[in-house]
């Protein structure tokens, strides 16, 4: 279902951010993000020859954490390809300060205060939230395949992370009845 019509507007602003998750040959994971942010006209910049023309790059940057099948980051690269200001390149050495911590509960806190407030960049700090949920998504099925084949009767790790994972809905009670808690059917959606 497409949103409701809006009024009657200009585009003002575009922001772009792209995300990927790869397997690597070595049993680790890369987790790569991109934020692109445009505008639909020309605006003065001094530091980018005097203009940035219509639908040029104001923001292009990119961040890899290489992390475990745990989460840990135990590598990081990021670029910034354009910025309004040179300067913001100089920022780009921050991310290293995310290698050791855990996409875990707390992650977005900690990262915040690894990129550094104003010695890192907003945007690469921004762009960090998209990444930890790509790798949670990228990274699931294989946690979940070791979980079974270890045996036993742990719930899934994500049981309680959201609405339809919640111990007490009827999803859970569907997919893994074993961890279910609730009473009855209590969503006549999933009859």
């Amino acid at each position: 279902m497409p949103l409701s019509n809006p009024v009657s507007r200009k585009l003002a602003h575009t922001r772009v951010v792209t995300c990927y998750g790869y397997r690597r040959d070595d049993d680790l994971w890369d987790i790569e993000g991109r934020i692109v942010d445009t505008k639909p006209y020309r605006f003065r910049n001094r530091d980018r020859g005097g203009w940035i023309e219509a639908d040029e790059a104001l923001h292009d940057m990119s961040i890899r954490l290489t992390v475990t099948l745990d989460l840990e980051v135990v590598d990081v690269d990021a670029v910034i390809d354009a910025s309004p200001y040179n300067y913001c390149k100089s920022a780009m050495a921050m991310a290293r300060n995310l290698i050791g911590l855990r996409i875990a509960p707390g992650w977005t806190d900690k990262s915040r205060r690894a990129m550094g407030a104003n010695s890192g960049c907003t945007h690469l700090t921004e762009l960090l939230g998209p990444v930890a949920t790509t790798a949670i998504q990228t990274i699931a099925s294989e946690r979940i395949r070791r979980s079974e084949s270890a045996g036993g009767n742990r719930p899934p790790a994500f049981l309680n992370t959201c609405h339809s994972y919640a111990d007490t809905s009827p999803v859970v009670k569907l997919q893994w009845p074993e961890h279910y808690r609730g009473e009855g059917d209590n969503d006549p959606g999933m009859a």
